[in-house]
């Protein structure tokens, strides 16, 4: 029943549109605006070739001076992504954490992150499950970039952009059923409303279980927009996102003799019923754009979003010497914080010099506000105060009837309120020197200032941060379709952290953490629909916070780390009928300086696989038929920066079938690890570690109307 009341907001959206649109006379076909063909992602396939998120101009990718892979809607669509491990396979660079089975996490050239996440290039760091129901693309931007993002951004960002509402009809909706119950229907609704007026809206629902024992989904969104002509030369889109994500929060398995715990892939540590994690937003955004004449353009961004974050979990820790027995621990975490940004930029064309200058000078202001409230989980079978308790290996799936767990808080847990207020300037100017030479310049001034409060000791702690972020990139054209850059940015991570709960006496009057990237690279449009891409480049990290050595009570600071890497990527078309994705990283990140007794220099970073490749290839056989086949590949990895476990590297085949029934319905199969292969998928630490899947079967019906 649940699932089927959550299906209204889709079948709403399919039904109301339309029929608003056919009662209203203002709407009459002679009044609807003729429809705008224009050359995209539909016609490109997987080439996506322009992006303003990279330069806050609508600029090639081409005259990028940064590794930028684009996930077009296509590519989503024909493998199915549901997930931003998904989407982070096909990403090279990028590689996915398991976030404790509550968050997306993402791995940026060895730098782990859960706030480097962007929708329309504003923030969106809060630590949740994202979904694409409602997304055009996904940009992956790789390299430091403070300069456009402000604060983070250190290894690279997570850009999803949103489906806007258009002046054209738009009906498509969705239905996928697959292994382990998966459900999910979405809808895609568009209409003129007037010559003035569009509305779109998307919904989305899913109810499903998973391979892993006990372990359920349940999520649901729905995003409608409003496209205004107010002017002659102003427009407005207001959105509104009402999302909610529920769900078995699961860490996986332990390890075990340095290497996985051996037992099926389906095996649950700990208590799934105690193991819960939900999380809701609603978002409200509103995009303004004026176009003043002679080469001036105002656009002014808003976001304000509210998020109420809970996880509960018990979770596997240590296997005995013996391999008997598994150490289990328990606690859970609320979060609620409300984001307000707002983004103005002013932009012109001008010749100066005998070059052509493109120019945006920006002001962002932001306030953050969050509270985070932890518990401690005790066992009481064991001891009135024990956190821990000991299963068999045979059977580490626990509940209540045999290990009941209580929730307070300990002495150490959290109890927080922190308001943080931002505002930053930044200019930039894209410059074309000569046909053949172009250069980008920006740097941005940050003022982050953070007022944090100990709700349980009254402890307040001020700290204010005011970051240079330079940015610097020449690009050099030898042919009209083929690019070569370098570039240079630095970017800073102040101490507060992504849940602006880390500060503490001790760290709050440090520096920010530094990322300093070096990148060199070339792009080539090989063709008007095939595009492929190289970069090599150095990251390096530094004003890291470690306890002395000489005196654990005190801190100190020391460059902390080094990633050194070669990213290739192809997109398009090789036939009429073949597109294909790929890309492929090497990447060697370590410790440069040895941080604490278990993080000593030279040790590789966690997460981090020396080798990543992938290649997804679609053929169409015939107008009606057609074939998908994907590979993915992945080096051994280290869970944690100690390198005492290996997660052995893998090799997965995916595949899928299309078949179009007629114009306005397709049938697609997509199946998940073809070979049924055993691999270990993603890690948090030595002990949290999710198998792969076994082989997964989707079945999705698609209509157009």
């Amino acid at each position: 029943m649940k699932f089927r009341l959550c299906i209204l907001p889709a079948l709403l959206a399919s039904v109301v549109i339309p029929a608003f649109a056919q009662n209203n006379p203002s709407i009459s076909s002679e009044n609807v605006l003729p429809e705008v063909n224009i050359t995209g992602t539909a016609e490109q396939n997987y080439v996506v070739k322009r992006s303003v998120t990279a330069t806050k101009t609508d600029t090639l990718l081409l005259d990028t001076p940064q590794a930028v892979t684009v996930i077009s809607k296509e590519l989503m669509r024909d493998q199915a992504m549901q997930s931003m491990a998904d989407v982070v396979r096909y990403v090279p660079g990028i590689v996915t954490a398991q976030g404790e089975g509550n968050r997306d996490t993402a791995v940026f050239r060895g730098n782990s992150s859960t706030g480097d996440f962007y929708v329309d290039g504003i923030r969106d760091d809060v630590q949740y499950y994202r979904d694409f129901y409602n997304i055009d693309s996904v940009e992956a931007l790789k390299g430091s970039n403070a300069m456009i993002f402000g604060r983070g951004g250190s290894g690279g960002v997570i850009n999803r952009v949103t489906k806007q509402a258009e002046w054209r009809s738009i009906r498509e909706a969705s239905l996928t059923l697959g292994s382990w119950n998966n459900r999910r229907v979405t809808a895609d609704v568009g209409q003129v409303i007037s010559e003035n007026a569009a509305l779109r809206v998307s919904a989305m629902v899913e109810d499903s279980d998973s391979y892993r024992q006990q372990v359920n989904l349940q999520r649901s969104g729905i995003n409608p927009t409003l496209a205004l002509r107010v002017g002659e030369n102003t427009s407005v889109v207001l959105g509104y996102e009402h999302f909610k994500d529920e769900r078995t929060a699961d860490r996986g398995i332990p390890s075990f003799q340095a290497k996985p715990f051996s037992t099926d892939s389906s095996t649950f540590f700990g208590n799934p019923d105690l193991s819960q994690t939900w999380s809701k937003s609603d978002a409200f955004s509103a995009l303004i754009e004026h176009d003043f004449g002679q080469g001036w353009t105002l656009r002014n961004r808003t976001r304000y979003a509210s998020y109420d974050k809970f996880y509960q979990n018990v979770f596997p820790g240590a296997v005995n010497a013996a391999g008997t027995m598994v150490a289990l621990s328990a606690y859970n975490n609320a979060t609620q914080r409300d984001n307000f940004f707002n983004q103005t930029d002013l932009m012109t064309t001008m010749n100066i010099g005998g070059m052509r200058h493109k120019l945006v000078a920006g002001l962002e202001i932001g306030q953050q506000e969050t509270d985070n409230f932890r518990n401690t989980g005790y066992f009481s079978s064991v001891a009135p105060n024990a956190t821990s308790i000991s299963v068999p290996v045979s059977s580490p799936t626990i509940n209540s009837s045999n290990a009941t767990v209580t929730f307070r808080q300990s002495a150490t847990d959290a109890n927080n309120h922190s308001k943080a207020d931002i505002v930053s300037v930044y200019l930039q100017d894209q410059i074309e020197i000569a046909p053949q030479w172009q250069a980008i310049i920006g740097v941005r001034y940050d003022h982050f200032s953070v007022d944090f409060t100990n709700n349980r000791t009254l402890e307040n702690i001020q700290v204010t941060d005011t970051p240079v972020s330079p940015r610097a990139g020449l690009v050099y054209k030898p042919l009209p379709e083929m690019s070569l850059y370098a570039s240079y940015s630095l970017a800073y991570a102040p101490r507060a952290g992504d849940q602006l709960s880390s500060l503490t006496a001790s760290n709050k009057a440090f520096d920010p953490e530094q990322f300093k990237n070096l990148e060199l690279g070339a792009k080539w449009d090989i063709r008007p629909d095939l595009t492929a891409g190289a970069a090599v480049y150095q990251l390096d990290r530094s004003n890291v916070a470690i306890a002395d050595p000489l005196d654990v009570t005190k801190t100190i600071l020391v460059d902390g780390q080094r990633s050194k890497g070669v990213e290739l990527g192809i997109s398009g078309k090789i036939t009429g009928d073949w597109s294909i994705m790929g890309g492929y990283a090497y990447q060697d990140a370590k410790i440069t300086k040895t941080q604490t007794a278990t993080i000593k220099a030279g040790a590789r970073l966690a997460q981090v696989p020396a080798h990543i490749a992938s290649l997804w290839n679609r053929y169409n056989f015939t107008p009606a038929w057609g074939a998908g086949l994907g590979l993915v590949y992945r080096g051994a990895i280290f869970p944690s920066t100690d390198n005492t476990v290996v997660l052995p590297g893998f090799t997965r085949i995916d595949a899928a079938l299309y078949y179009v029934i007629n114009k306005n319905l397709n049938l697609q199969v997509n199946v998940e690890n073809l070979l049924d292969k055993n691999y270990y998928a993603s890690a948090n630490s030595n002990n949290n570690i999710t198998p792969g899947s076994p082989r997964g079967v989707r079945l999705g019906l698609n209509a157009k109307f």
